[in-house]
């Protein structure tokens, strides 16, 4: 059996670069046998950093790279020379990962955008020369400082797919033949249940060269929320959608059944999926005659209203492309709705957005009292946490 290209998680032992030594030297030369001290100080270690490229959509190059370890700092010399610094250890990773400690399972940081770099641990600091304690009192101190040490941590990598559409759907439902038939994604097609292994992207082109990106993920079955199938491992892609569009086939005995089942299962995994828009598409209407969508419409309208989700409802067919103008106005008139434009993507409890619109509703959300929200620039996402002053130790 081939081996899968798409790889979603990763566990990586990082380390960072310790400092180097101060110098602890006197300086001693012809016709000035007192020439003071002039210890340099060490150089600083690598750091390790995370950055986003979006030229990537896996961690498929992070399979085999066990380890990352960045260089340490050299020690300082005589004559003032300070040492090396050492070099830091940058890992490209595609937006959309998350990070989390592999001991103890917390949350540390979250890569959304190409370009991004977060500081994941900081090399040590170089520690002073002798020169750097010269005063007065003392002209000839011989002591320096060690550098500070390095830092070494367990992470795991997991990717969210960053779209603006998710699709859900049992196996079979059309899914990929959606994303085929509205995009130049290519997902492989066929008659039995979990054709699609691994997700993919679609890019969806609109009117005016607007466009959006569908995701498509394996289907889900009723227990996918406790690991049935291959929903537990996908669902979480689809955490980040923006929208999501449930897809029912048109020839399905109760199409209401399937959708509680669907929604069941996102509630269970994430109850915070289904605050989310959702959309409903019934899919295969071209095995449907036009009295029979008509009845069915009327049926799961009612029904849909009785379960208190009054949502768009489509009728499509990827095969013949019937509905599939009409698919895109709704999606992109959810994707667009003031009330969409309102949610923001977080992590844990920190709001992170570039979009000075969302940034400036957020502000308005944590004036009113909302204290867990904070709102984050792109230098405030470099910034890394100053480590404190250190004291050198004579012992």
């Amino acid at each position: 059996m081939a081996e899968s290209n798409f790889v979603d998680y990763v566990k990586i032992l990082c380390r960072s670069g310790k400092g180097g030594r101060g110098s602890m030297h006197l300086k001693h030369v012809k016709y000035n046998y007192n020439g003071g001290p002039d210890g340099g100080d060490g150089g600083d270690g690598g750091s390790v950093i995370l950055r986003g490229n979006h030229n990537y959509w896996t961690l498929l190059h992070l399979r085999y790279q066990r380890h990352v370890f960045a260089e340490h700092g050299g020690n300082g010399g005589k004559d003032k020379c300070h040492g090396t610094n050492g070099r830091d250890q940058i890992i490209d990773v595609p937006c959309g990962t998350v990070v989390y400690n592999a001991e103890t399972g917390k949350y540390l940081c979250d890569v959304t955008y190409d370009g991004q770099q977060v500081v994941l641990l900081k090399g040590g600091r170089g520690g002073l020369g002798n020169f750097q304690f010269r005063t007065a009192t003392n002209q000839a101190p011989r002591y320096a400082q060690p550098g500070e040490p390095m830092q070494e941590m367990s992470v795991i990598l997991e990717l969210k797919l960053l779209a603006d559409v998710g699709l859900v759907g049992f196996p079979n439902a059309g899914k990929s033949t959606l994303v085929s038939a509205l995009s130049n994604a290519r997902p492989k097609i066929a008659n039995y249940p979990f054709t699609t292994m691994e997700p993919s992207l679609g890019i969806v082109g609109y009117r005016d060269q607007k466009s959006f990106v569908m995701a498509d993920i394996p289907g889900i079955i009723e227990g996918a929320s406790e690991g049935r199938g291959l929903g537990l491992r996908f669902l979480r892609h689809i955490e980040r959608n923006s929208l999501l569009l449930f897809m029912v086939p048109g020839d399905t005995d109760d199409i209401l059944h399937e959708y509680r089942v669907l929604k069941g299962e996102l509630e269970k995994f994430n109850p915070e999926m289904l605050d989310k828009h959702r959309v409903l598409a019934i899919t295969k209407c071209d095995l449907l005659d036009d009295e029979l969508m008509a009845m069915l419409r009327e049926e799961v309208t009612a029904g849909l209203k009785e379960m208190g989700d009054e949502l768009p409802l489509v009728f499509i067919s990827a095969v013949t492309g019937s509905g599939l103008e009409r698919l895109k106005d709704v999606l992109w008139e959810e994707l667009n709705s003031e009330s969409n434009k309102l949610q923001v993507i977080t992590a844990e409890d920190t709001l992170v957005h570039r979009d000075k619109d969302m940034a400036a509703f957020a502000a308005e959300m944590a004036a009113e009292g909302e204290d867990d929200i904070e709102i984050l620039d792109e230098e405030d996402l470099e910034d890394v946490e100053e480590l404190d002053d250190f004291e050198y130790d004579d012992e």
